[in-house]
């Protein structure tokens, strides 16, 4: 019995360990609208895919702007105009999206 209580120690301690990931060095993703769908004005801002989200510092954004960044929670609603910059976990704007 002591036996079984010290492997479920080990491997709940083990669980709660981060797992160490090597920088992704997979492409950035060009994950736009298409032109029809560009309720937002995502694509004026393709450029700054795959840069540091400091970048959105220094630009002028008007309307209603969202940046998501990893496991932040979002609300469901559905805002055709809105522009989103999904921030990935180094720091880099993965993904601009309306809705």
């Amino acid at each position: 019995m002591k036996i079984f209580f010290l492997i479920l120690a080990i491997t709940s301690v083990a669980a709660c360990e981060p797992t160490a990931t090597p920088r992704d060095s997979s492409p950035v993703s060009t994950d736009l609208p298409a032109s029809a769908a560009d309720t937002c004005k995502a694509r004026r801002y393709a450029h700054l895919v795959g840069k540091d989200s400091s970048a959105l510092e220094s630009i002028l954004l008007l309307g209603q702007v969202r940046i998501i960044r990893p496991n932040q929670v979002v609300t469901m609603d559905f805002r055709p105009e809105r522009i989103n910059f999904k921030i990935d976990s180094e720091n880099l704007i993965r993904s601009i999206s309306c809705s």
